[in-house]
């Protein structure tokens, strides 16, 4: 029997106590009570129930981290066992066992045949940071290229990375030099107005000659030491590229000996039913960084990259939390059950694709239903001929749909994402489809 959500007041009294205080002692720059006013007392997979009793689907998945779902009951036996023994012994100095485990499983899972090595970390933009560490050290080279709409992390190195949103830099100027931004291949919405669904190659192409046409014709391509990109880019609206664009990327880079440098940190660990979103489009990147998902709801993050790019002396880099024990004990238990989960991912996902594209077709203000497994999005618009974005109406949905006991997430301008955790039926996915339709309807009213 399916558990539906059950919303009776929001914010109900005991939230709206948190939720004062909250803004009292912290200094949250991304909550917003208007839209999403939840306060959890405790989640059970998709579940998340608040402090007043309301029950909601999280169709946000803790934004990214719970692809196994609330309170996996493997996670939570891990981390028990794991505390019970040690709960911390600073891997930049001592040894434990767990972490070549589950570094060796993660440098498995991960294309390329060529001997990798993995550096932990605590979060995504940490991973990137190290990334940019190991592409400097690694290849003697300055210089990086990454696309408009990326989103690489907050923190003041990777800033340079992020193009995501303008506030996320306003006043945090200057930002690291030497990085290019280039347009990224958006199908539905891209500089040259050209529909890469039905022309991917010719979209493809118009990139790839930007790069040689432009960016290197004021940037020496000798000191570029890697590309960085989102398989699928998130933060920019969940955006798929056309399938044969890393091929081409890889062979622009390794022309010039530039490296190509993968952030998996919303798209990895089984996200879009592979469990690195990179194998979808049969290329080996040289790095890899991974986050959010992996440590079950611990933090955790870091780099599987290519050996021959690792830091050799002592002190180049180093974390004191970075694959603390009790996050690598939930990471090991996550990679197993994700790989479990995969084919079931890739069913439900298809399944979700199929009823956002029936909306697709039913709806005026559905501009575009795109994704891979279960991290798909619909765009909101004003109207499918002219294509203009509709943030308004996409917050009024998700507003909507909270109040129904949906949780969901926007993303680029006018976006919104739906990325449950991965154990999610289809029996859940139509409840969801339901408020989400009904939802849709209250805001255009």
């Amino acid at each position: 029997m399916v558990v539906r959500p059950n919303v009776k007041e929001l914010p109900g009294p005991k939230a709206k106590e948190v939720i004062e205080k909250n803004f009292e002692a912290l200094a949250v720059t991304t909550q917003d009570p208007e839209t999403l006013p939840i306060v959890i007392d405790h989640g059970d997979g998709i579940l998340v129930y608040d402090v007043d009793g309301n029950t909601f689907y999280d169709f946000g998945s803790g934004v990214g981290v719970l692809n196994v779902g609330h309170a996996h009951p493997r996670v939570v036996k891990a981390v028990k066992r794991q505390a019970e023994k040690f709960t911390h012994f600073a891997l930049n100095d001592f040894f434990y066992e767990n972490a070549i485990v589950l570094a060796n499983k993660l440098a498995e899972l991960a294309p390329g045949d060529f001997p990798k090595k993995v550096v932990y970390q605590n979060s995504g933009a940490e991973a990137n940071e190290a990334m940019m560490k190991l592409v400097k050290y690694g290849t003697g080279r300055k210089r990086f290229i990454a696309f408009y709409h990326a989103f690489h992390g907050r923190s003041q190195a990777v800033l340079s990375l992020t193009a995501s949103k303008w506030v996320q830099q306003d006043r945090f100027f200057p930002t690291m030099p030497g990085v290019e931004h280039i347009p990224y291949p958006n199908p539905y919405r891209n500089p040259w107005h050209i529909d890469g669904y039905a022309e991917p190659d010719e979209l493809v192409n118009r990139v790839i000659e930007f790069i040689e046409e432009y960016v290197f014709r004021h940037v020496p391509p000798h000191e570029v030491g890697a590309i960085v990109f989102e398989p699928i880019q998130g933060e920019g609206g969940y955006v798929v590229p056309p399938k044969n664009f890393f091929k081409e990327l890889k062979k622009l880079a390794d022309n010039y000996g530039i490296l190509l440098a993968d952030d998996e940190v919303q798209m990895g660990v089984g996200r879009t039913g592979k469990f690195w979103a990179i194998e979808h489009f049969d290329v080996a990147p040289d790095t890899i960084q991974f986050g959010k998902a992996i440590g079950g709801g611990i933090p955790l993050a870091g780099v599987v990259h290519r050996a021959d790019i690792a830091f050799d002396k002592p002190g180049r880099h180093a974390s004191t939390f970075g694959g603390n024990p009790v996050a690598i004990a939930a990471g090991i238990e996550v990679v197993e059950i994700v790989k479990e989960l995969l084919p079931h991912v890739q069913e439900v996902g298809d399944y979700l694709h199929k009823r956002l594209e029936e909306l697709l077709e039913k709806y005026e203000v559905i501009g575009d239903a795109r994704g891979l497994g279960l991290a798909q999005a619909v765009e909101i618009v004003k109207s499918k001929d002219t294509k203009e974005k509709n943030p308004k109406l996409r917050d009024a949905i998700v507003k909507e749909a909270v109040k129904r006991g949906l949780i969901l997430l926007g993303c680029g301008d006018n976006s919104i994402r739906f990325i449950p955790p991965l154990t999610i039926k289809e029996e859940e996915i139509d409840v969801a489809m339901e408020i989400f339709e009904e939802s849709l309807k209250a805001a255009l009213q």
